[in-house]
């Protein structure tokens, strides 16, 4: 699962201003722990207890998105009571502004 890169990623806000403005929006962060597809049929078989299986070992890295964006890598930890995750890797800051585009 790829970092989000870009051949152009085009130019950053040039002055302070539009800059001030980019760093102050709050976007959703998504932590994408596993994915896989199933049939309708076993969906609606789902209830209460139910467990889906991943194919995908508890630790290998989850993707972090932004945007619907992979934009990092990382691990899970335990922070307190919490979940966290540890980024391995992350994208560069052009690529970062270009994942809250459309």
């Amino acid at each position: 699962m790829p970092v989000v890169t870009s051949q152009s990623p085009g130019p950053l806000p040039s002055n302070a201003a539009d800059l001030d403005r980019l760093l102050r929006i709050e976007v959703p962060v998504i932590v994408k722990l596993a994915e896989r597809r199933i049939h309708m049929n076993e969906v609606l078989k789902l209830a209460i207890g139910s467990i889906i299986e991943f194919p995908k070992a508890i630790d290998e890295p989850m993707e972090l998105m932004i945007n619907n964006r992979t934009i990092g890598l990382g691990v899970a930890v335990k922070v307190g009571e919490n979940f966290g995750i540890r980024i391995s890797q992350v994208g560069d800051p052009r690529t970062l502004v270009q994942a809250l585009g459309s």
